[in-house]
């Protein structure tokens, strides 16, 4: 009885362990390979050391990544970006597009208001 519930908790152990820290890492792999597969020229992207540039050229065959960083050109292993960011700079410009537009029709009905108001005077 001691003997097949010490094997039941090591299994529970290792199948918790499988399912925490295993598979994410199994699909934190995968959308990283994605993301390098769909990667190309004019790409903002960082690498692992927060070094930001624009991707100038990529060598598939040698697993290569040339990154323009303000005039400087940097050769980096294709595993050293850490994220791409054109994707995220273009929802936070729709955001702040919106955001700016809104003020500005409400302050054309207040200005339409107040216009109102001056004619009657």
């Amino acid at each position: 009885m001691q003997g097949t519930s010490s094997i039941l908790m090591l299994v529970l152990l290792f199948g918790m362990m499988y399912v925490f820290m295993i598979l994410p890492q199994k699909k934190q792999r995968k959308r990283h390979q994605e993301m390098m597969s769909e990667l190309k020229k004019g790409d903002k992207v960082v690498t692992i050391g927060r070094l930001h540039g624009v991707v100038d050229s990529i060598d598939d065959q040698k697993g290569l990544i040339t990154l323009d960083c303000d005039g400087v050109y940097l050769v980096f292993d294709k595993n050293a970006i850490a994220k791409v960011e054109n994707a995220i700079e273009v929802v936070n410009d729709e955001k702040t597009t919106d955001a700016k537009e809104e003020p500005k029709e409400e302050k054309s009905e207040d200005n339409k208001a107040d216009n109102s108001e001056e004619d009657k005077d």
